[in-house]
């Protein structure tokens, strides 16, 4: 988990894990981007929305134009180097 601007680990080996840590870093990018406060009130909206459309908690929060973005490039340690400003929004 992200909070600006620090990356939040449940088990200690995580901090060793690259995917993981990639996929914390596009979510710092993101927060830069949106100044950090508007970052966490556009995730509680855009979650609350897509858990009326999905009536499912899990599929709402994976269903995040943030989360989209930074799942599907978790893979990618060059990704943040190549991102364009609000690559975000590619995944709303």
């Amino acid at each position: 988990m992200t909070l600006w601007p620090f990356v939040v680990v449940k088990h200690h080996l995580m901090k060793e894990d690259m995917v993981f840590l990639n996929h914390e870093k596009i979510h710092l990018r993101q927060q830069v981007e949106l100044l950090i406060v508007f970052f966490y009130l556009w995730y509680g909206l855009e979650f609350l929305y897509r858990f009326i459309q999905y009536r499912n908690r899990y599929k709402a929060y994976r269903n995040i134009s943030f989360e989209r973005e930074a799942y599907h490039h978790e893979s990618d340690q060059f990704y943040l180097k190549k991102r364009k400003p609000y690559g975000f929004f590619k995944f709303l």
